[in-house]
């Protein structure tokens, strides 16, 4: 690992460990909104699915019930604080849980239908490499879903920050960069109760 990469890992777990604890509890009420987003996605009974960047797992829980017993859901992230705070709200029984980098997964080039990844984007040190990342294990015409369970101007007020044209996430930015990832995006909306912008992974 070059030492870049691992300065991206020591600063994201920080940030995550910090605020793994009490994490559930500061959103307290996003799980309707986890479980709409996870709807859009069109998953159906059977379909592996991977939540990158999982954080407590809120929405392994969604993502099973979409797939069912016969369906496969991993969760994935950098943090172990998140990921043991996923096992102790009981999410493990949902979807198996992975210390893992979405920079390198440990898996199959198409092994997966579906991607969802909730917050994730505006912590990836490499967007395009990451994303790239994330189309090489999905299947060409599985889908990924960016998410957030409030929208952009929502986020910069809550952080005290302002809104700037370079934010990754604002759709002429995230539209392209997608596209030189492998992705298409194929819907995107930014209201205050949510963010979420869908993408197919081209053939």
């Amino acid at each position: 690992m070059s030492d870049d990469r691992a300065d991206d890992h020591t600063r994201v777990q920080g940030f995550f460990a910090a605020r793994a604890a009490d994490w559930d509890a500061r959103f307290p009420d996003d799980g309707p909104a986890y479980a709409a987003a996870v709807a859009e996605l069109g998953l159906h009974a059977g379909d592996r699915v991977l939540d990158a960047g999982c954080g407590t797992g809120r929405a392994l829980t969604p993502l099973r019930a979409a797939v069912g017993p016969s369906g496969v859901v991993l969760g994935a992230d950098l943090t172990p604080d998140m990921l043991e705070a996923a096992a102790r709200a009981g999410r493990d029984r949902d979807g198996l849980l992975l210390l893992a980098d979405v920079a390198a997964l440990p898996l199959r080039p198409e092994s997966l239908d579906a991607v969802f990844a909730a917050g994730l984007v505006a912590h990836l040190p490499h967007p395009a490499e990451n994303l790239r990342e994330l189309a090489r294990v999905v299947r060409p015409g599985g889908v990924l879903a960016l998410f957030h369970p409030i929208g952009r101007a929502a986020l910069a007020a809550r952080q005290g920050r302002r809104l700037t044209p370079q934010d990754l996430r604002a759709e002429p930015n995230l539209r392209p960069l997608l596209a030189g990832s492998g992705w298409r995006m194929t819907s995107y909306a930014d209201e205050d109760t949510r963010f979420l912008a869908l993408a197919v992974r081209e053939r």
